[in-house]
């Protein structure tokens, strides 16, 4: 009954808002995977639309962006419309910094005409996500990752010495400084308060992982999510810079600078993503429905980690999905997922049986992953 009734708040939270406001896998390790060329067609999740921006940078002939929440899908049709109808520094305005004085006037004179129906409707109700005002006063502060974000935010900035550690943290001019500062800014973020926070199911809903994940932390660590959330924060901010780190520095400080931020923000990128972005296209479905009405040769596969859930819940939908995709995939095609399992073991056997895996390039890349909270990465390619 309680597994019955968190499935319910989960699926609540993630089909009835945006969920996610940025990409939270690290591109660089991706394209390092995945080999992307001319002649490159992609299949994803779109998540928040930044990644797949940013594998436009290797010039691959289209991307087909597939999500079941048309929140997710609208966003990507807003970061187009942008490179589209406006320049760069209005784009790092509006998703740089989270916030633009004139964030109603842009949306009414530039953007809302060339998005489509449900973008267009859902930023005409949601535009003052921009407008840098009340407490939530930027765009990263808002969906419901945003939100959770927010919450961890304001908790640690009651104390001024823990703020001022936070903001020390990505200043750090080596890993030894950033150690240190993070000796003394662990005891503060991971207190009584936010270990019982980072344990609860509607908070952990709110930033996208499902019960069956939060379970297997729960197996691994003594102290559940909240000891696995201690373990990545370790490995985030002990075992590399967080000099070119955006992914955490845009939840804990709120926005990107221009030299710590996702590539598709960047002013150097800026008129290749627009001479490219039209060869994006987003499609509320999920992946099965999107293969069974667009059959094809498609060259990769990237699946996030949405087959936690599917193992868990609703095996005979990934057995589809799983022969869908082979069904569809081109000669060697490469399928890029991730998981909070540290073993992936939930592949039906007929599909193992056609792919190959490549454990050693896998660990040498995502040795460097930013971003730091997935257990495991697989990389498999199609015989």
């Amino acid at each position: 009954m309680i597994k019955r009734i968190k499935n319910k708040v989960f699926q609540k939270i993630h089909t009835g808002n945006l969920v996610y406001n940025t990409c939270w896998e690290d591109p660089r390790c991706d394209r390092a995977l995945l080999d992307l060329n001319a002649e490159s067609r992609l299949v994803m999740l779109t998540s928040a639309g930044c990644n797949a921006l940013d594998y436009l940078l290797d010039a691959p002939r289209s991307i087909d962006c597939v999500d079941m929440n048309p929140r997710q899908n609208a966003l990507l049709d807003l970061k187009k419309t942008f490179f589209q109808q406006t320049d760069h520094d209005t784009l790092f305005q509006f998703f740089g910094a989270g916030q633009h004085p004139q964030a109603e006037a842009v949306f009414r004179s530039a953007i809302q005409d060339h998005l489509t129906d449900f973008a267009q409707q859902y930023w005409h109700q949601n535009w003052h996500f921009f407008a840098g005002k009340g407490l939530r006063n930027r765009f990263y502060w808002h969906g419901s990752a945003g939100t959770a974000a927010f919450v961890v935010k304001s908790i640690l900035e009651i104390n001024p010495a823990t703020k001022r550690l936070l903001h020390q943290l990505f200043d750090c001019e080596d890993l030894a400084a950033q150690q240190a500062c993070y000796a003394q800014l662990e005891p503060r973020v991971m207190h009584f308060f936010t270990r019982w926070l980072f344990n609860r199911h509607v908070f952990q809903s709110m930033l996208g992982v499902p019960e069956i994940q939060q379970q297997l932390a729960k197996k691994s660590y003594r102290d559940g999510m909240a000891g696995y959330v201690q373990q990545c924060f370790r490995k985030v901010f002990t075992g590399q810079s967080l000099r070119d780190n955006y992914f955490w520095k845009v939840y804990l400080l709120g926005s990107y600078s221009s030299d710590c931020c996702p590539n598709y923000l960047q002013s150097n990128h800026f008129y290749t993503l627009q001479n490219r972005v039209n060869r994006l296209q987003s499609h509320t479905a999920t992946l099965s429905q999107f293969l069974q009405n667009n059959p094809g040769q498609y060259t990769h596969f990237i699946l996030l980690d949405h087959q936690d859930w599917m193992a868990a819940h609703n095996r005979p939908a990934l057995e589809e999905e799983w022969q869908l995709i082979l069904d569809n995939a081109a000669p060697h095609a490469k399928i890029l997922l991730r998981s909070a399992a540290e073993t992936v073991d939930f592949i039906p056997t007929f599909a193992q049986e056609k792919l190959r895996l490549d454990t050693e390039k896998v660990a040498k890349i995502q040795a460097a992953d930013r971003v730091g909270t997935y257990a495991s990465t697989l990389l498999a390619t199609v015989n």
